[in-house]
C-alpha cells in the first residue's frame, strides 16, 4: 500500500472545514486549536499543497482543499460505517446514552438492574441530557428525546405519552379530602416554572374553574414538584408513569382521577441510517419491551 497521511491530520482537516475554525474543530476533537493547526499544516506539506487560507477569526479552503475535502469526508464516512458494522457482530460492548433528566431518574434507573440482569456483558455510560445530540459528531449511541418526534437526521422510537395527574402524600388528604376539583383550592399547588399553564389546562380539562385560595409553590422542574408533594409540601402535576415508585410505596396517591395529556412523548432516538450495534440492538428492544410491559399493566389498572 502506498504511503497515505496519518489518520489524525485527515480528522483535523476535515473538522476545521467542515466548521471553519481551527478552534471550534479542536473542541470537537477535544484537543488543543494549536494541535489541530499542526495536524493541518503536517497534512498540507505531506501533499505539498495549501489546503487553507488562514484568516485571523476562520480559515477558508482553497480550491485544492474544496476537492479534497469531499473524497475525506467520504472515506471517513466509510471508516465509520464499517468500524461500526464490525462492532455489531460481537456480543458485548458499551453503550453510550443521553436521557432526558426526568426519564432517566424516575423511570429508566429504577430499572438498570432488570437490564443487567439479561444483559450483563453491556455496559451503559448514561447522562442526563436535555438538549439534541449531533450522533454525527459526538460518541453518544442513543438518546432519550421527549418532543413531538419530529427531529431531522434520526430514527425515532415513541416510548410513551406524557400524561398527568394530580399527586401528593396521603397524610394531606387527613386534613383537606380532595374529592372534587374545586377542593384543590384549599391546598397548596405546586407548579413547574417552565410550565406555568399546566394546572389551568387540568381544571379546563376537568370542567372547572382554577382558583388557588393558597398561594402556590413554583420549582424548576417536575422531579422537584414530585419531590415536594411526597413531603406533603402540596399537589403536583405529575407524569404517572414517572411516579410509579411512590405511589406503590405510598408515598403518594392519586386523590382525582382526571388527567392532562401533553403534546410531547418520550421517543429513543438514534442517527439515520446508522448500522446498529449489538449493545444497540439489545437496549432499544428492552426498553421497548419495558414499555409495553407498562402499558399493560397500566391498561389492566394494576399499579
Amino acid at each position: 500500500m502506498k504511503r497515505l497521511p496519518p489518520l489524525n491530520s485527515l480528522r483535523s482537516f476535515e473538522a476545521a472545514a467542515r466548521l471553519g475554525s481551527f478552534q471550534q474543530a479542536a473542541g470537537e476533537l477535544h484537543v488543543t486549536p494549536s494541535a489541530v493547526s499542526h495536524q493541518v499544516k503536517s497534512l498540507e506539506t505531506f501533499l505539498e499543497l495549501e489546503l487553507f487560507e488562514r484568516h485571523t477569526r476562520r480559515v477558508e479552503l482553497t480550491s485544492a482543499g474544496r476537492l479534497y475535502l469531499q473524497t475525506v469526508q467520504k472515506a471517513l464516512q466509510d471508516i465509520e460505517r464499517a468500524t461500526q458494522r464490525l462492532l455489531s457482530e460481537h456480543t458485548s460492548g458499551e453503550l453510550k446514552l443521553a436521557v432526558a433528566p426526568a426519564f432517566l431518574s424516575r423511570w429508566l434507573l429504577p430499572r438498570m438492574s432488570h437490564f443487567y440482569e439479561e444483559h450483563p456483558n453491556i455496559e451503559l455510560d448514561i447522562a442526563a441530557s436535555t438538549g439534541l445530540i449531533d450522533f454525527a459528531h459526538s460518541d453518544t449511541d442513543m438518546a432519550v428525546y421527549y418532543g413531538d418526534g419530529r427531529w431531522d437526521g434520526v430514527e425515532a422510537h415513541f416510548l410513551k405519552d406524557s400524561v398527568l395527574v394530580p399527586v401528593c402524600a396521603p397524610e394531606l388528604l387527613e386534613r383537606h379530602p380532595i374529592e372534587t376539583p374545586e377542593d384543590l383550592s384549599w391546598h397548596t399547588l405546586l407548579h413547574v416554572s417552565r410550565r406555568p399553564d399546566e394546572w389551568h389546562l387540568w381544571f379546563a380539562a376537568a370542567g372547572a374553574e382554577y382558583q388557588e385560595r393558597r398561594k402556590g409553590m413554583v420549582l424548576s422542574s417536575s422531579l422537584l414538584t414530585a419531590r415536594a408533594a411526597a413531603k406533603g409540601l402540596g399537589v403536583a402535576l405529575a407524569d404517572v408513569n414517572l411516579v410509579t415508585d411512590e405511589i406503590q410505596s405510598g408515598q403518594l396517591v392519586i386523590p382525582l382521577e382526571q388527567t392532562l395529556g401533553k403534546d410531547k412523548s418520550f421517543y429513543l432516538v438514534y442517527q439515520k441510517d446508522r448500522p446498529m450495534s449489538y449493545a444497540m440492538r439489545e437496549f432499544r428492544n428492552w426498553i421497548m419491551a419495558a414499555m409495553a410491559l407498562d402499558a399493560l399493566t397500566a391498561g389492566s389498572g394494576k399499579p
